[in-house]
């Protein structure tokens, strides 16, 4: 090894779900919205001045925040925004996982939070789902340098029900507690309102509470990079800090546009969300019929085992079928498939072949 190298910072990278060029697929393996965004995100787009593309964006992205905050009802001084939520989670490890105690998150989760601890060489430790996959509060009430949990967890799709959640943050007021939100917009309930197990209805309460969200899932604007963080006004200062520290210019004209659009119509983000739970409904009863069993899902995918056909399998034969969905060569869940809700159409599409392919 040359010895530059001895001085690299060397880490085994995150790896997103494929994205790929076969043409004709259905795509069910990165939890994409199947329905376009709000047609006030395709208006809002045609009208960009050309002229702001030869400028700097507004470092603050201030029309964004405080869409945003308006949307949730807090001020514009609690609202982070970044690129996509994992730009906001990097930033939050960045930020306040800096005491040399091991953070703590579960074993079965997003798999980018080892991946930034070790890139900010931050110590951390697992602590396992239950034999159901869910999370166990007592695990999280040991010293530890900072928390942090998917609700729903992915992959699982398992949520954490609030109370539950507000028991791990009161228990660990002396760090931060960050709780990633990704998909509690299809948590049942309301289509658009904060819904009832979100832990945006405890910010009040926990000024070390941070709560990150996104647009790539619910508002249907991954290819547009939003994510958006929601804590106390001192959170979000030090995030903010950090951020300027390290790029001042995160958002770009577009998406801060896009953004404020897709927050604006409320009317079609409830429409969308109230498709997507009932094809998830749909999907369950017909998985169910065919030998899959799965935990309850309060997100926009199913996480499924089979009761007698392996799971690589199964991955092997729908991608011939050109069906992708994602499999994951882990402990403990190396024998299941994590299926994306997509179109009515797309998952009838799904559980024909799969009738056909288990003979049934």
């Amino acid at each position: 090894m040359p010895s530059w190298e001895n001085n690299v910072r060397k880490v085994v990278p995150y790896t997103p779900g494929e994205q790929p060029r076969i043409r004709d697929i259905i795509k069910l393996n990165t939890n994409e919205n199947p329905y376009p965004p709000s047609p006030a995100v395709q208006a809002a787009l045609a009208q960009t001045d050309s002229e702001l593309l030869r400028k700097y964006p507004d470092p603050a992205a201030s029309l964004l925040v405080d869409a945003i905050a308006k949307q949730y009802g807090v001020s514009s001084d609690r609202v982070f925004v970044g690129v996509g939520s994992d730009d906001v989670l990097a930033m939050s490890f960045l930020t306040f996982f800096a005491s040399g105690r091991p953070i703590l998150f579960p074993d079965i989760t997003y798999s980018f939070y080892d991946v930034w601890a070790d890139l900010f060489r931050i110590p951390y430790e697992t602590r396992a789902l239950d034999e159901n996959f869910r999370i166990t509060s007592r695990d999280y009430f040991a010293e530890n340098g900072g928390i942090i949990f998917p609700n729903p967890n992915a992959p699982t799709g398992v949520l954490k029900p609030l109370g539950e959640v507000e028991e791990i943050v009161s228990r660990n007021r002396d760090v931060v507690v960050i709780v990633d939100e990704a998909y509690i917009d299809f948590e049942d309930g309301e289509d658009g309102a904060i819904p009832a197990d979100s832990a945006l209805n405890l910010i009040d309460r926990y000024e070390n509470l941070l709560v990150v969200q996104t647009f790539s899932k619910s508002r249907s604007l991954a290819g547009m990079r939003i994510g958006y963080a929601i804590g106390s006004k001192k959170l979000i200062r030090y995030l903010n800090d950090a951020k300027y520290s390290f790029n001042s210019y995160t958002m770009n004209q577009t998406a801060i546009a896009a953004g404020v659009a897709a927050v604006e119509d409320q009317a079609y983000f409830a429409r969308c969300l109230g498709r997507i739970k009932a094809t998830r409904r749909w999907t369950e009863d017909a998985l169910r019929e065919l030998g899959f069993s799965f935990q309850d899902s309060q997100s926009n995918f199913l996480f499924v085992t089979h009761e007698r056909v392996p799971a690589r399998e199964l991955f092997a034969a729908l991608r011939e079928a050109k069906i992708i969905v994602r499999y994951f060569d882990k402990p403990r869940i190396d024998n299941y498939l994590r299926i994306t809700i997509g179109t009515d159409e797309e998952m009838e599409k799904l559980i024909a072949f799969l009738k056909d392919y288990l003979g049934q």
